[in-house]
Parts: structure tokens; C-alpha cells; sequence
């Protein structure tokens, strides 16, 4: 079918990372004629029930907004067929998307991906690319069937991941990135340029959702392993190790390529004011940064004035 100069969109996004993604369609030749995000939810040390990003950006565009519990409920399936929209976009939504509600738009349903397909499908496609100690990752724009996150591409485009870089630098890094993808490939669909090209079947791997106990350091890892995952946690949920019984969390890693000798990992060898050097299974980990429970973080020489860690101490395994 002949595309039309604009398109009737409906947006399907819920965190920060699904923001600019909508304020590019806000802003663009298209309209946007509904938003659904996920319910509100509480957030915070006060559990405040908070509107997601997407709602808050949303409402404040004069957009009507819907916060389904469920995709699959009849009476929203049958608002979003109301609405009539050539296009379903999609950007981080957070709920797996059923045949009957892809098969709605007229011409297809699109989703901003945050990673080279069909490397990392599924819920955590960033922290994964950090954990595994990847040095590039990307966006995909593609269009979605009914598989997760196997439809084919329609745009592709890789990004350097920094060798420091945590996952909240790299988050809007990527969002932005996808925003400017996406009005690309709106821009190639009007012109009827866009090229769809399906999934290659080698290279495919999966990023499923970050889990609190996976964010606990076990110090018989090699120390490159555990500053990604470091990395991967930071801001949230936090890599954390025990100390005397609490959680304490741990940032700005650094790998020391050195060991030393009959140092049983999770032994603190050093505090100083640029941090802890902590032994692992394989070289040293210097920590710079600590944050300990109902306080807040700080670098590791404000920390140790409050709260010493003498050298010789053990986390607890």
C-alpha cells in the first residue's frame, strides 16, 4: 500500500528510556494519538505511587494516556482498535506483546530495540552487553511479530561501549540513539524506502530481566567480571557485597592486572583514599566508591572516615 505523508500513531513506552522516542514523535510531522504505559507504581526510599515517564511526557503533551494491567483484556484491545493507527511504536513497554494487538495497525507495529539483533533479545539488552564485557552494542529498529524481539530490521546501527561506562551512562545514550532511529526509519517508510530485512539465524543470544540476587559479587570470580557487573548495576539495582551482616554496595571499579599470593578473595588488601583493593579469584579490584544501607554514596576515603574497613577484613561469602 502506498504510505501516507503522516502517520496515526499510537505509542507504547514506559520508562526513561522510551522518552525521547515520544517527545521525537511529538515533535515530528506525525501524531501521536495515545499512549499506553505500564500502571503506576511506588518508587523510592517513601514508596510513592509515581506515574511513569512516558505518562508524565505524555499528559503534559495533552495526550490521552491508557495504563492496561494486561495487553490481552479485551476492552483494551478494542480501545486501541478505535483508535485506528497506522503505526504501533514501541520503545522499552514491558509487557510481551500478543498477535491480536501487532496485527491492529495498519501498516506494521515498530519497536527501538537496545541492541544488535538478534544479539541480546529480550527485557535487559543493555546491562547484558555490559556484564558480558561487550565493546559495542546498538540499536535496533524493527518490526515485531509475534516472537520476542525476532521480527525483522529495518534499521541497524552500533554504538562504543566506554571501557568505565555503567549502565546509567549508557542508558540515555542509547535512548537518544533510538529516537533519532526511529524518526529515520519513519522518514524511509513515508518515502517508501525502508528496507525490511529478516533476522539473521546465527549470532542469537538472550538478555532476560536483571534479578536482585543476580547483583551480589562473588569475590572467586576473576575482578574483570565483577567490575562489569559493577558497571551493569550502577545506578540500580547496585552490585552489593556483605559486610558484618548489611548490604553494602560497591562502584567505580577498577581492574588491578596483579595478585597476590595466597590472598583468599573478598579480603580487603588496602584502603586508602582512592579506595579498596580487594583480592578475587583472578587479579585485584580496586572499589572507589561505597554506598552503605540508609546512606548515601560517597567515594571510599569519605566512607572510611565514617566507617572504617581495615585491611585484612572479609566480605562476608
Amino acid at each position: 500500500m502506498t504510505a501516507p505523508k503522516t502517520f496515526k500513531i499510537v505509542f507504547m513506552g514506559t520508562p526513561e528510556f522510551a522518552v525521547p522516542s515520544l517527545e521525537k514523535l511529538i515533535n515530528g510531522p506525525d501524531s501521536v494519538v495515545l499512549v499506553v504505559t505500564q500502571p503506576d507504581r511506588p518508587k523510592g526510599r517513601g514508596r510513592k505511587v509515581t506515574p511513569p515517564p512516558a505518562k508524565v511526557l505524555a499528559e503534559a503533551a495533552g495526550i490521552p494516556v491508557l495504563q492496561p494491567r494486561t495487553v490481552r483484556a479485551p476492552d483494551f484491545l478494542d480501545q486501541i482498535r478505535a483508535s485506528a493507527p497506522d503505526l504501533l511504536v514501541v520503545a522499552a513497554f514491558g509487557q510481551i506483546l500478543p498477535r491480536e494487538l501487532l496485527d491492529i495497525p495498519k501498516i506494521m507495529p515498530i519497536n527501538v530495540h537496545g541492541s544488535l539483533l538478534p544479539r541480546y533479545r529480550g527485557a535487559a539488552p543493555i546491562q547484558w552487553a555490559i556484564i558480558n564485557g561487550d565493546t559495542e552494542t546498538g540499536i535496533t529498529i524493527m518490526k515485531m511479530d509475534a516472537g520476542m524481539d525476532t521480527g525483522p530490521i529495518l534499521l541497524k546501527k552500533a554504538i562504543v561501549i566506554g571501557p568505565k561506562e555503567t549502565f546509567g551512562e549508557l542508558y540515555p545514550r542509547m535512548a537518544e540513539l533510538g529516537s533519532t532511529m526511529l524518526a529515520e526509519a519513519l522518514d524511509l517508510l513515508r518515502r517508501e524506502e525502508l528496507v525490511i530485512t529478516p533476522q539473521p539465524e546465527e549470532g542469537v543470544s538472550l538478555a532476560p530481566p536483571i534479578k536482585a540476587e543476580m547483583a551480589r559479587l562473588r569475590w572467586t570470580e576473576p575482578a574483570r567480571r565483577l567490575a562489569c557487573l559493577i558497571r551493569a548495576m550502577d545506578p540500580r539495582p547496585g552490585a552489593y557485597a556483605m559486610l558484618r551482616g548489611n548490604r553494602l554496595r560497591l562502584y567505580a571499579p577498577c581492574v588491578l592486572e596483579t595478585q597476590v599470593p595466597g590472598q583468599e578473595p573478598g579480603t580487603v588488601l588496602k584502603t586508602g583514599t582512592q579506595g579498596l583493593v580487594i583480592a578475587t579469584g583472578k587479579d585485584l579490584l580496586e572499589i572507589r566508591e561505597l554506598h552503605w544501607p540508609g546512606k548515601r554514596r560517597m567515594p571510599c576515603a569519605d566512607f572510611l572516615r565514617g566507617r572504617p574497613i581495615p585491611e585484612g577484613t572479609r566480605f562476608d561469602s
